[in-house]
């Protein structure tokens, strides 16, 4: 059964969720505007847009030129005089040529005006592998964005989550990075439709433990949990924290996790030299020195560009390389719990 407007919760993949976000956006208020490349007409590469233009109008709803910078730089002018844009960038890598856009205007212009100009833009980004795409397509670029200051960089990885936060992320007078991690996409959940995120600067627990804090986000968390349930076979306890937000980092939620933990690992599929989770661990090791038994360790992809489609699966953090590295960490008597303590 479909739901109509006024039902509270309806049962939909991320891509639906995202698609409901937009809709609801776009019916609530009508500074909002949703253009990029193909998602007039087509509906999206990934139908994120689907439908959208044909109910709304091709005044909201409209396909772009092939010219990101171009994209970036006509929603900042539209922002400038009170328009919500939110605009895609088809594939993670195709942001690139926007860069300049978003690094020296759009994430400069609030700070350079002392606050009189506000850009409350989002930029959706398709990110990460998982989806047998080739190079072009499946960057996990977030570090770019995250060291931008004046840029939000916030990404879902359930569709509840992609819905809410997708929301709030429109309501924000800042700018945000929106990462939507395609291998995602079509898992389904039921979703709370009368639901606006209020926390889109925090992190969330979503699966408790006492050994060990696992930290991940987007497209690398469902392979975290995975393998938290893997490690519970082992005797290990592990805690699961979904970052959600990148930038703002949410040390606080973190920080308390392995302060009773005393010991962490960063999961991502971008590479691990530099990567977000080098950011992480040194946050950690400042703020939560004395509490640590053992080194902040990292998985992450390898330092190779990105592989070849029937490559990307010993490429991308999985199941084993997470428990190789919670088993790397340092134990007492060397030896996990039993099972029974578990």
């Amino acid at each position: 059964m479909t739901a109509t407007l006024e039902s509270t919760s309806d049962t939909l993949t991320m891509a639906g969720a995202l698609n409901r976000a937009l809709a609801d956006a776009l019916g609530e208020d009508e500074r909002v505007l949703v253009f990029g490349e193909d998602v007039g007409t087509l509906g999206g590469v990934f139908r994120v847009t689907d439908g959208l233009a044909a109910r709304f109008g091709e005044t909201r709803v409209f396909d772009t030129p092939l010219a990101e910078s171009g994209i970036v730089g006509t929603a900042i002018g539209m922002a400038m005089n009170g328009l919500r844009p939110v605009v895609e960038m088809q594939f993670d890598a195709f942001a690139y040529p926007a860069f300049e856009q978003i690094t020296s205007h759009l994430a400069k212009l609030r700070n350079r005006t002392r606050g009189a100009v506000e850009l409350p833009i989002v930029i959706r980004i398709p990110y990460g592998g998982g989806i047998g795409g080739v190079e072009h397509h499946c960057d996990s670029s977030e570090v770019y964005y995250t060291h931008t200051a004046g840029l939000r960089v916030v990404t879902p990885a359930s569709p509840a989550d992609a819905y809410a936060l997708l929301r709030q992320a429109i309501d924000s007078p800042d700018p945000v990075i929106f990462l939507e991690p395609k291998r995602r996409y079509w898992e389904k959940e039921t979703v709370r439709l009368d639901h606006r995120s209020s926390t889109l600067d925090r992190a969330v627990v979503r699966r408790s433990g006492t050994d060990v804090t696992l930290i991940s986000y987007g497209g690398a968390l469902g392979i975290t949990l995975e393998a938290a349930a893997a490690a519970a076979e082992e005797g290990y306890r592990a805690e699961v924290i979904d970052l959600r937000s990148l930038a703002p980092f949410d040390l606080d939620t973190v920080a308390a996790s392995v302060r009773r933990t005393g010991r962490a690992v960063v999961v991502h599929e971008a590479s691990r030299f530099c990567g977000y989770g080098a950011e992480v661990a040194a946050q950690l090791s400042e703020t939560c020195f004395h509490y640590l038994e053992a080194p902040v360790l990292r998985v992450g992809g390898f330092d190779i560009p990105y592989p070849a489609p029937n490559l990307e699966k010993h490429h991308l953090p999985n199941v084993d390389r997470v428990l190789d590295a919670i088993e790397r960490l340092q134990w007492d008597d060397a030896a996990p719990l039993t099972n029974t303590e578990a």
